[in-house]
């Protein structure tokens, strides 16, 4: 019996999660097409009914009756609830905001909901600071100084969560019902037909004969899938089983493999044109086209998948790492491979050009998808039970990534609409203004300690909304461009799943290499340190985003290349010859100087990366000498 019930539930799961992900597709396809409310109610509802269904309320009580009870019983409510606000909202809306008694009540078990499946789906630290922030204005007026508040009564706050759109179903859960979960479902297409396959053979064969060919192929790897998945750990999972051992067996030690792996996987989701959940969101905060986003953060990008290149290749040198022999299997043209891999090339082309061409960018990954369904029709030339299969799974497999993600936009509307209401995001703000005195650096810093601690422990996507709604309206408070403040907290966001102590990215990745998951984070975070410094460069150099000249733009390019390949000296202690502390110190001095924009600067830079350039030379010549001295 017990059995049969798990095997149900199961079924279940795959029944609703391709019944989700089929609506949304023909929901932005345009063949019916319904209110926004009325969508990302559907949509709350449906994630709400596939984590329940999916999720024990803790691992104790898992394969137990009184769990399973639980969990439908938590459906039905859950089901129940969404439908009422289906019925109601119209009423409410056309009314002037007018309510009665019941969409309180209805409100109340929505928000504890919520915070349930936040708890159950993404979290602990979630749920917590979401009900901390929910809970502020029954204890606001007994806090002391700015923090003093009025306070609301708990039928209002929950009637403004939920019957307005500046809650629960605000922006983040808007983003969740059309970007998300479309781009989940492409990128779950793309695995299915095997895009991950071509991938990874075209990485190999661009990197075939170096020195690292296997870290280089990793980070070519990891880039081009975590651009996709927008999951650090959840990338880590997927290319970490290829990747970290092929690391390992090249010579790299285990936490250092490890820690590759995760900084990548990390960085893939700062790498356009497709740049994780957290991306899309940003553009409906802010009011950008996707567009300037992927523009603003192109650069950056680079610089910093220029710079994880550059520490495994001295890495390796450290190592005392030698190329890897070309086999006959590595020796295909790599004009047969880009032809074999056409039917991905074309799609993920057909995506890029949409979307700089103003389409939506759910609209671009709907129509990118039956590009790559059409491709794979022309290349393999058959239409059968096969694609049908595959495309139901990309499908089902889609709308099941989307479930913590959806769950985490919820709750952070939570925050956002108790920030609202009450004005506290405004106050915190204020703090941080007046706790840096007005001066942008110590701005800057505080920042991003609040970012990197508020994002400890939390999905990328989910640490970005709460640092979207919490600190950066600070630093545009302070004169710093709206975009430009929400990529710095974007970026720490990040970062968070390799910072220690809670580093989720890198305890995944140290699981499959086998190593100490604190020398693996700790490693991870010096590996990307680039990662913490490019973001003050970009507020006080805004060529780094494309802003300016071409020249301005040119030069920032080249002295930001140059400058990342400095860092990474430092960090690795390698150049040609290992590095003494003083020079290590140099390195990253000229590093920074040249990631900062001025020609002052960039000739410091120059100078001090020559003088260790030079010098570790001028070692390694010495060294290579010294045993022919001796034999003479």
């Amino acid at each position: 019996m017990t059995n049969a019930i798990d095997k149900v539930f199961e079924r279940a799961i795959l029944v609703v999660a391709f019944v989700v992900g089929f609506f949304h597709l023909l929901n932005v396809s345009g063949i019916f097409v319904l209110s926004t409310r009325d969508i990302r109610i559907f949509h709350l509802m449906m994630m709400l009914v596939l984590l329940f269904l999916s999720h024990p309320a803790a691992k104790r009580f898992k394969d137990t009756n009184a769990d399973r009870f639980l969990r439908i019983s938590l459906i039905a409510i859950s089901v129940a609830s969404c439908v009422y606000l289906m019925t109601r909202w119209k009423d409410i809306a056309f009314s002037g905001g007018e309510t009665v008694p019941m969409d309180a009540w209805v409100g109340i078990v929505v928000i504890a909901l919520v915070l349930e499946a936040a708890r159950r789906g993404v979290g602990l630290v979630l749920a917590i600071i979401c009900f901390v922030f929910f809970a502020y204005p029954f204890y606001s007026p007994y806090l002391p100084g700015v923090l003093n508040g009025r306070g609301y009564s708990l039928t209002r706050m929950s009637e403004f969560l939920t019957t307005t759109s500046q809650g629960i179903f605000g922006i983040p859960l808007g983003v969740s019902s059309t970007y998300i979960i479309l781009f989940s479902i492409y990128g779950a297409f793309l695995s299915n037909f095997g895009a991950g396959d071509f991938f990874f053979k075209l990485a190999s064969r661009l990197t075939r004969g170096m020195r690292a060919a296997g870290a280089k192929t990793a980070v070519l790897f990891s880039t081009l899938l975590g651009m996709i998945s927008g999951s650090a750990a959840g990338n880590v999972a997927v290319t970490g089983t290829l990747t970290i051992p092929m690391m390992k067996k090249e010579g790299y030690q285990p936490h250092q493999a490890g820690a590759i792996e995760a900084v990548v996987s990390t960085g893939g989701q700062i790498m356009p044109p497709v740049m994780g959940a957290a991306a899309f969101i940003m553009a409906e905060v802010v009011g950008t086209p996707y567009s300037n986003v992927m523009q603003a953060a192109l650069i950056p990008a680079l610089l910093f998948f220029t710079s994880l290149l550059f520490v495994v290749h001295l890495q390796a040198g450290k190592n005392g790492l030698t190329p890897t022999a070309i086999t006959d299997e590595d020796d295909e043209p790599i004009w047969k491979i880009l032809l074999k891999g056409g039917q991905y090339i074309v799609p993920f082309v057909t995506l890029i050009t949409m979307m700089l061409n103003g389409y939506s960018p759910f609209k671009a990954s709907f129509y990118s998808i039956l590009v790559l369904l059409g491709c794979h029709v022309l290349w393999t030339r058959r239409i059968n039970a096969e694609l049908l299969t595959k495309s139901a799974k990309a499908v089902t497999e889609g709308a099941k990534a989307v479930v913590p993600i959806a769950i985490a936009c919820a709750a952070a509307g939570i925050i956002a609409g108790t920030l609202g209401i009450t004005g506290l995001g405004s106050k915190i703000s204020g703090l941080i203004v007046s706790a840096s005195g007005g001066v942008i650096l110590i701005a800057l810093l505080l920042t991003m300690l609040t970012a990197i601690i508020l994002g400890m422990g939390l999905p990328t996507t989910a640490a970005y909304l709460v640092l979207a709604t919490v600190v950066a309206p600070a630093l545009a408070k302070m004169g710093v461009p709206l975009l430009t403040a929400h990529l710095f907290v974007f970026f720490y966001g990040c970062v968070s799943t390799i910072t220690p102590p809670v580093a989720l990215a890198s305890y995944v990745a140290a699981g499959i290499a086998g190593a100490d998951i604190n020398r693996v984070g700790w490693t991870a975070f010096a590996f990307g340190i680039t990662c913490y410094i490019l973001p003050f460069m970009f507020v006080f150099g805004q060529a780094l985003m494309m802003q300016g000249s071409w020249a301005e733009i040119l030069l920032a390019v080249l002295s930001g290349g140059v400058g990342v390949l400095g860092i990474a000296m430092a960090v690795v202690g390698f150049a040609h010859v290992p590095l003494a502390l003083h020079w290590r110190v140099l390195a990253a001095v000229a590093g920074i100087a040249l990631l900062s924009q001025g020609w002052i600067s960039d000739l410091v830079g120059l100078a001090a990366m020559a003088a260790v350039w030079f010098t570790s030379k001028s070692q390694e010549k010495g060294a290579a000498a010294a045993p022919t001295k001796k034999e003479a």
